[in-house]
């Protein structure tokens, strides 16, 4: 009888501290590469462009996928307006891509909410949504090396500094260098 009250206080014990990881805002231990990521996709950004991702090939990448009507993704907006402008010149790529709006809903939202990064339409691409796992839930983001292999992996939120650190590291292994 004294095992079972071990154990379930373990259990309360290991729920207690997943709770407040769960909820302290911390995102979760940085997860290994997960292989290579599938450029090969063609978009049209918010006004109409074309956006071939592959062109990025060579450049490390930031790709968030979003949605206008997601307050979590909203909020993460400026960090990625700070890092798209201090890598600039390290060729650092940070692109959003919405997954549900219209264009022109787009287009609406960046004159009230500046984005300083290309917006790319992902509604209607179901099979570049399921690619990078953003059809059940975002904010999804991914950290994509210059040499298209996965830095990371971000499902939900995340705090400013996080993502700083793991576009510091996309940068630096751009250089030669790896984290």
């Amino acid at each position: 009888m004294k095992s079972w009250r071990w154990v379930s206080g373990g259990l309360i014990v290991l729920t207690v501290v997943a709770l407040a990881l769960t909820f302290s805002g911390a995102p979760p231990p940085e997860p290994p590469p997960v292989g290579t990521a599938n450029l090969d996709f063609t978009v049209r950004d918010m006004n109409g462009q074309t956006v071939r991702l592959s062109d990025f090939r060579g450049r490390p990448v930031i790709l968030n996928f979003w949605a206008i009507w997601c307050s979590p993704c909203r909020a993460e907006i400026p960090e990625f307006n700070t890092l798209a402008e201090k890598y600039k010149a390290q060729k650092l790529v940070v692109l959003g891509v919405s997954v549900d709006d219209q264009p022109e809903a787009l287009q609406k939202f960046a004159q009230e909410f500046p984005i300083k990064y290309p917006v790319l339409v992902g509604r209607d691409h179901d099979q570049l949504q399921e690619a990078y796992d953003a059809v059940m839930a975002i904010p999804v983001t991914w950290f994509i090396r210059a040499d298209g292999t996965v830095q990371a992996v971000q499902k939900g939120p995340a705090t400013a500094a996080w993502f700083a650190a793991q576009a510091k590291a996309l940068v630096k292994s751009a250089s030669g260098d790896r984290p």
